[in-house]
């Protein structure tokens, strides 16, 4: 079973995945996904993956078997493993558990050639409704306390299969970036008694040079402080702490898709990660925090300075960022 380990000097958790104990020779060249040929993934291939969580068929076909808009698996090569219980032990001054947690793969739709900007709208909620779907099952095991969502697009973002998919992956613990955001929102809450995401929507609305595009429940936008060229958050405009539907998630999609589209437009199809950022299950319901989905694609190099430093260079001014991507045509 993998570990997670805690450094005390930093407070970071890091998972170690001790059964696949990867030797020197194996961190070679990384070999990008093979371009054509058999794909588990694709629609018929359904035996070839492990069985499926959940699935949306507009029949009334079986488990497993083709006639799927998309489908959810557990990961072949889970990060954490869901059998066991959780169990916190002390080696000397270091902490440790028993790697528990789940690890599946949400495959967006049976067309191999799709992504998440030129699949059918539906497409993208449905994938956004399997995001919820996922998210609330798991809530109920109590020895989850987070899920992160994520998408990794293209070899350069860390993609092992082409055909488009999402992951998630429940873990025992808070993520650490995800802890850093919520003690600053609530710092921020005690002080002022106002959401600091809020307040940063106003005021990029009120500056207008930041803003990608917004509809009427959702806005994006070029972060001020961007980690890398553009970088974008999608946020409710509302304030809501948790990721769920407006009743229903067509809004989110159509802002999903056309900021995915402007980036493709502008970057010429470049490799991206998305992550979406909530509240944890312990605390769903707040006035402070702010769930809200941020966009990296991967232009750039992540080098010494970054990893010691824990600054980030960004060539691109957010300002500019935003213009490019509010001109281009989609």
């Amino acid at each position: 079973m993998p570990e997670l380990r805690k450094d005390p000097m930093s407070g970071r958790w890091v998972i170690i995945s001790v059964e696949r104990g990867k030797r020197p020779s194996d961190f070679g060249v990384r070999v990008s996904p093979k371009k054509g040929g058999f794909c588990a993934f694709c629609e018929g291939n359904e035996r070839t993956t492990p069985p499926e969580i959940m699935a949306f068929r507009p029949g009334s076909g079986d488990s497993n078997t083709s006639g799927w808009s998309l489908r959810v698996v557990p990961n072949k090569f889970p990060a954490l493993n869901v059998e066991g219980q959780l169990e916190r032990v002390g080696e000397g001054i270091f902490d440790k558990m028993n790697g528990v947690g789940a690890h599946e793969v949400v495959i967006e739709c049976p067309d191999h050639n799709s992504t998440l900007s030129t699949m059918p709208l539906k497409s993208v909620e449905g994938t956004l409704w399997a995001f919820h779907q996922r998210m609330e099952d798991l809530r109920k095991d109590n020895r989850f306390k987070y899920v992160l969502v994520f998408k990794n697009e293209g070899d350069d973002a860390g993609a092992s299969l082409e055909h488009t998919h999402s992951q998630l992956i429940a873990l025992p613990i808070i993520p650490q970036l995800v802890e850093e955001e919520l003690f600053l929102s609530k710092q921020y809450y005690s002080y002022k008694e106002r959401c600091i995401f809020c307040d940063v929507i106003r005021q990029e609305r009120d500056g207008k040079m930041r803003v990608i595009s917004e509809n009427e429940d959702f806005i994006a936008i070029a972060p001020f402080a961007s980690r890398a060229p553009f970088e974008t958050m999608i946020l409710p405009k509302r304030h809501e702490s948790a990721f769920a539907p407006h009743g229903n998630f067509d809004l989110l999609a159509q802002i999903l898709q056309r900021t995915l589209k402007q980036i493709d437009k502008v970057l010429d199809l470049p490799p991206y990660n998305l992550m979406i950022h909530t509240s944890p299950f312990k605390d769903e319901t707040n006035e402070y925090y702010h769930w809200h989905i941020e966009i990296l694609p991967k232009l750039t190099k992540i080098a010494g300075f970054e990893w010691g430093s824990g600054f980030y260079i960004n060539p691109t001014p957010p300002e500019e960022a935003a213009k490019f991507m509010r001109e281009a045509d989609v």
